[in-house]
């Protein structure tokens, strides 16, 4: 049987600290940043017999899934609670989370007791190598684990003199939208989620079909805000004539639909989060761009152009309208760097056709605190650029990649073969692109948490210094 222990300092007073637990969305918030994770069921309550379970693939066979289900055993607000593994990968596994507050501040105590799989074989294995395989894994998460609860508790911090909202997320159950509902809802939020599939019963979720038109009045009546983060992906697939199609009508379809419902409503929500892209400045080469930039062109631009206007009926009716454009969004559990870290790892990575076109990224947690800081601001209106204020060349991210892999970064990749792999597509998502700086987000006082590219990497792959 082994232990190990972990101890967390939070800028906060203990009920604060453990109410945090209390929600659903702490499970998706805890859960490491690199783990591509699928949460089946959790339970809103950390009390004895509660069971949170999610699916992962197992070390070193991504193809294959691994089940876990923890059951809470302990529940003594606030001072601790506990739960053990009921089914999972190791033999057995037991946390013990103790919560102790002095001078306003609160430290979190987690000890765990576990045993490797495969009894005296497997403690044979982790003993030749020194007990590091496991206990560095379990270290890795326990440090994002740190880092996650006391960057949302901060955040969360500066608006606790607001009263808390009801808000609805349409495209919930993508890599923005899956952390945004689950850190609005350690906020205290009430956040319900509008979904295509049929509801799930005891659920906050609420039904529509845009493509058809579908959306009942009268379930959008009295939310505070309403955010669109919906659409097929842009980057998904090539561009044919049907793709393409789709990525236009899939966004008039469903931003049209919420915004006329809820122009008509007699309770308006306060404000209408739509999610848009950089693509409209279109390929600008070195030119710094801005919100006061104009337009570019190309299908990217215009598809931009008017997804924001989709939304102009709210804004008339007088309802609070922000489109966030944003960049290339940084996870290692999806979009850009997800597909990437594959061949990065195996040492095929490197520039792409000649990396010298401009990477305007952001991390996922300054994704997500960014939408909250406009969310909850009233005098946020209109188009921000959701980006890091360090832009970089394609080559740069590149290298840094490298570094932060331990992996060469000098096999290039020419611009011919992305248009053979990737079609059209490749032109405006890969071989060209923008220097576009967050102008207005930081000027209405929003601070980043990640500035710049190594430190994101880092944070999102768990490879600190």
């Amino acid at each position: 049987m082994y232990k190990y222990t972990h101890e967390t300092v939070v800028d906060a007073d203990i009920d604060s600290t453990f109410e945090w637990f209390e929600h659903e969305g702490s499970f998706r918030r805890l859960m490491p940043p690199w783990e591509v994770a699928e949460e089946v069921r959790a339970d809103d309550s950390l009390e004895v017999g509660s069971q949170r379970v999610f699916r992962f693939p197992a070390p070193g066979a991504p193809f294959l899934k691994m089940t876990w289900v923890a059951e809470h055993t302990a529940y003594r607000p606030p001072h601790h609670f506990a739960d053990t593994m009921v089914k999972g990968p190791f033999w057995s596994w037991n946390h013990n989370h103790d919560l102790i507050e002095s001078g306003g501040k609160t430290t979190v105590k987690d000890e765990v007791t576990y045993q490797v799989p495969f009894g005296p074989l497997g403690n044979l294995a982790d003993s030749i190598l020194g007990g590091w395989l496991v206990k560095s894994r379990i270290s890795k998460m326990f440090r994002a684990r740190e880092l996650r609860l006391q960057r949302d508790m901060k955040e969360h911090s500066k608006f606790s003199h607001e009263e808390r909202k009801k808000i609805l997320v349409a495209g919930s159950s993508g890599l923005i939208g899956t952390q945004l509902v689950a850190f609005l809802d350690t906020g205290g939020h009430d956040v319900w989620r509008l979904v295509r599939r049929p509801v799930k019963e005891g659920t906050k979720e609420l039904f529509w079909k845009p493509d058809e038109g579908i959306l009942n009045p009268s379930d959008i009546e009295g939310f505070d805000v309403i955010i669109h983060l919906g659409g097929a992906g842009i980057g998904d697939k090539r561009w044919s004539k049907k793709r393409k199609a789709l990525i236009i009508d899939s966004r008039r379809d469903s931003t049209l639909l919420l915004s006329d419902t809820m122009s008509k409503l007699d309770k308006k929500p306060e404000a209408f989060i739509v999610a848009s892209a950089i693509g409209y400045y279109g390929n600008r080469g070195d030119e710094e761009l801005t919100e006061d930039s104009s337009p570019g062109s190309g299908f990217l631009t215009d598809t931009v152009i008017q997804w924001e206007s989709y939304a102009d009926s709210a804004k008339e009716s007088g309802i609070r309208v922000v489109n966030t454009r944003n960049g290339i969004v940084l996870s290692a559990a999806g979009g850009a760097l997800g597909r990437m870290l594959l061949p990065w790892k195996m040492g095929g990575g490197g520039p792409l056709a000649g990396g010298k076109q401009w990477m305007s990224w952001i991390s996922l947690d300054d994704e997500i605190y960014a939408i909250h800081h406009l969310m909850m601001n009233r005098d946020c209106v209109g188009a921000y650029n959701l980006t890091a204020p360090n832009p970089c060349k394609q080559k740069v991210f590149s290298k840094t990649l490298g570094r932060v892999l331990r992996r060469p970064a000098f096999a290039p990749i020419p611009g011919i073969s992305m248009k053979i792999l990737f079609g059209e597509l490749a032109g405006p998502l890969l071989i060209e692109g923008q220097r576009v700086l967050p102008s207005r987000l930081q000027s209405s006082g929003y601070e980043f948490l990640h500035k710049d590219l190594e430190s994101a990497l880092r944070d999102s792959l768990g490879i600190w210094r």
